[in-house]
């Protein structure tokens, strides 16, 4: 697979990292609690499929639910960056959609396991176009939505995100260095329900080119 991200094709797809229940009412939703600090998790990039295509439901869940998402794509080497200065290595921003499965997710959790077979399936980290991150982006003030089968289902703002992009990139530096390439999917608002074959997903950054158009598929 050529690892090419759309619309920053000089960058290749890195590690994918995920922030958990980065929305107050998306954590209510499913009972979980609100985090004091970002839930951090990996997806491989396998599990990356670039701009419309097919999501294969795998045969070990029975409960594939959507996560639409701003996902961050990182444009120069990050370490122990401080928020004040954590935008200064985006390079990029586009559409995602972050798939779990969810009655995994639920065994592991009630296990005290990782979430990586849950999140890591193929074709379960769609990633739309990416735009040109700009000092004039609001990273805070974008607006996402989802439909299945022309219903919304999810429609949300960045604006009500717990934790801020620059926290974000912030935190995970603290941690893990940043490369060119990496992408962080930033959590999703509140509507995520299960999908079924023959589903058609879209999603969106609204007001952009930055969209998703996803067949699914058991």
């Amino acid at each position: 697979m050529d690892f090419s991200i759309p619309g920053a094709e000089s960058l290749q797809a890195g590690t994918v990292y995920g922030i958990g229940r980065n929305y107050v009412e998306h954590a209510k939703e499913l009972n979980n609690p609100v985090p004091s600090s970002p839930l951090i998790f990996l997806k491989p990039r396998s599990s990356l499929v670039f701009g419309n295509g097919t999501v294969v439901l795998p045969s070990r869940s029975s409960d594939v639910h959507h996560e639409v998402e701003l996902v961050l794509v990182i444009g120069k080497k990050a370490a122990h960056i401080q928020e004040e200065d954590s935008l200064s290595c985006v390079h990029s921003i586009a559409i995602g959609v972050d798939f779990t499965a969810r009655d995994l997710q639920e065994k592991a959790k009630d296990k005290g396991h990782p979430w990586t077979i849950a999140k890591g399936f193929d074709t379960f980290a769609p990633l739309g176009k990416a735009l040109p991150f700009t000092d004039s982006t609001d990273l805070q003030n974008l607006d996402l939505l989802l439909t299945i089968n022309g219903e919304v289902r999810q429609s949300g703002s960045t604006r009500d995100m717990i934790f801020s992009c620059r926290r974000i990139i912030s935190e995970l530096s603290s941690m893990f260095t940043l490369y060119p390439g990496d992408l962080i999917y930033t959590g999703t608002p509140e509507g995520v329900s299960a999908v079924k074959s023959g589903d058609v997903v879209e999603a969106k950054l609204i007001g952009t080119d930055s969209t998703l158009r996803l067949d699914i598929r058991g």
